[in-house]
């Protein structure tokens, strides 16, 4: 099922950083291969958590050069895209589930110049979707419920990406999937094997005393050759 044009890609996850040490961890993450840097944006409302905004996201753009990959865990999310482009975002993810308008808010999300994106939490279908993928450059499945880190992966989501991977070769577009929740070394690789190119981790990395050495493993695994 997998497309083996599609180059696998990390994305580490902001949130389980440290952040008294985050310019220093970011240039690891960068030097061991990481290219994404996956930042989860969290209002409270949408998800139980609150996490971080635009400033902090337009104050490591000026020193970090990976693709920033913002999720935007919020209600309405139309209401800041432009806010997230002015920030530094390279794409941004909405969720199916946050407003009534994700066709026009993914649409615009082009128009800006950056690659659009939508997510669906465990328990909607990713069919859902498959109507807007006209209008995405990539889909993000989450493989835990979406406002908490250092949840276990959910083996079942799987299923969820080999049915958007089947869809999307059926149409032939060229759409990325991206899978974010309890992902490592141990499970990077069923990921990919379902159609998953894009791999967000968080504890899994920034969690662990080695930080590059995380990096390389989640991505030799990913890759195949753990």
């Amino acid at each position: 099922m997998n497309n083996p044009h599609k180059k696998i890609i990390l994305a580490p996850s902001l949130l389980s950083c440290d952040f008294a040490n985050i310019g220093k961890q970011l240039s690891i993450i960068r030097e061991a291969g990481a290219q994404y840097l996956h930042l989860d944006v969290m209002d409270g409302v949408f998800v139980p958590n609150i996490s971080f905004g635009q400033p902090l996201i337009k104050s490591l753009r000026q020193n970090c050069d990976l693709i920033f990959d913002v999720h935007l865990m919020i209600v309405q999310p139309e209401r800041y895209i432009d806010d997230f482009v002015a920030a530094g975002a390279d794409i941004i993810t909405i969720h199916a589930e946050s407003t009534e308008k994700c066709r026009e808010t993914l649409s615009y999300i082009r128009s800006k110049g950056i690659k659009s994106a939508v997510s669906v939490k465990p328990k909607t279908p990713v069919s859902a979707v498959f109507g807007l993928l006209d209008c995405c450059d990539m889909v993000l499945i989450m493989s835990v419920e979406p406002g908490f880190g250092g949840q276990k992966f959910m083996p079942d989501m799987l299923e969820k990406a080999k049915e958007l991977k089947a869809e999307i070769a059926r149409r032939n577009l060229n759409i990325d999937i991206e899978m974010d929740g309890g992902i490592d070394a141990s499970n990077a690789r069923r990921c990919v094997e379902a159609g998953v190119n894009i791999l967000v981790a968080g504890s899994s990395v920034f969690g662990k005393p080695d930080i590059a050495a995380a990096v390389k493993s989640i991505l030799n695994a990913a890759e195949g050759n753990a």
